[in-house]
């Protein structure tokens, strides 16, 4: 598993912006960086002006879904996301292994074992949602386990990194190399590689964390990019993502679909090529 990649070793770090083409070395605009906790609770912020219509987000089939916080985030950022996902129907479930660290060995030991865990107590593959580093994991496990993955949704999670700069959170996260589970860290390249199941990587333009190139890759059968419009710190609470993610947990399983936003919402997902 992994979360970015650190500076030279391993390929977990903190976020960042390679990506689709790999283009750009740098991070988000500094304004971006030094708004983000400001924008984030404005995203906040908006939750309860969009409660009326989010209450009629897609709603599925009730399956297991496990939610992995970003660098040095708890469940509690988790928290209302969760919230959301339960009142839909769905078996949900945090982490619970506190602060994430990055990839130690207690998380690399203990991912695989909540995974099967779940997918047993429920009766069927479950969907993992990662936020920031917490999506690298996800896109690690449903590769070495995609029996046991319906579908991934990552939340401005940098698995396209391929410069240490693309990321403002690098720095936070090589302080904690230490505690690093050495020699079982994926490489950069690996983790750029694709999955094998369905998923979604949704990402903002306004991200002042990671740049947002780095945190898609080219869309096919079963890969889709989604743009919202919010900061790095607002994934787990802005409206118009909430509903993506209704949407595509909604999904039938075993069946290939593209996200289209209902008429009403289309202004909420800007409707441009990522390139």
């Amino acid at each position: 598993m992994s979360s970015v990649r650190a500076a030279s070793s391993g390929a977990m770090s903190s976020g960042g912006d390679g990506a689709a083409g790999g283009e750009r070395a740098g991070g988000p605009a500094l304004r971006l960086l030094l708004t983000e906790p400001a924008r984030g609770f404005a995203d906040l912020a908006t939750l309860p002006l969009a409660a009326p219509w989010l209450a009629f987000a897609p709603r599925g089939d009730g399956h297991g879904v496990l939610v992995l916080p970003g660098l040095l985030a708890t469940d509690t950022s988790t928290g209302l996301l969760r919230q959301f996902l339960r009142r839909l129907g769905y078996q949900v479930r945090g982490w619970r292994l506190g602060r994430n660290l990055g990839p130690t060995s207690e998380v690399l030991d203990e991912l695989p074992g909540m995974l099967s865990a779940l997918a047993s107590e429920t009766g069927r593959p479950i969907s993992v949602i990662g936020w920031s580093l917490g999506g690298i994991y996800a896109r690690e496990m449903a590769r070495r386990y995609p029996g046991l993955v319906r579908r991934v949704i990552t939340l401005g999670s940098p698995f396209a990194l391929t410069d240490s700069r693309q990321s403002h959170a690098d720095r936070a996260y090589q302080r904690r190399a230490r505690l690093h589970a050495s020699g079982r860290v994926p490489t950069r390249e690996q983790v750029r590689e694709p999955i094998a199941v369905p998923s979604t990587a949704v990402y903002s333009r306004r991200d002042g964390i990671v740049s947002w190139q780095a945190c898609i890759e080219p869309e096919s059968d079963l890969h889709q990019n989604v743009e919202v419009r919010c900061a790095h710190l607002g994934f787990g609470v802005d409206p118009a993502t909430l509903w993506l993610i209704a949407d595509r947990l909604a999904v039938p399983a075993g069946e290939r679909s593209q996200f289209r936003p209902p008429a009403g919402l289309r202004t909420m997902y800007p409707a441009r090529d990522p390139s």
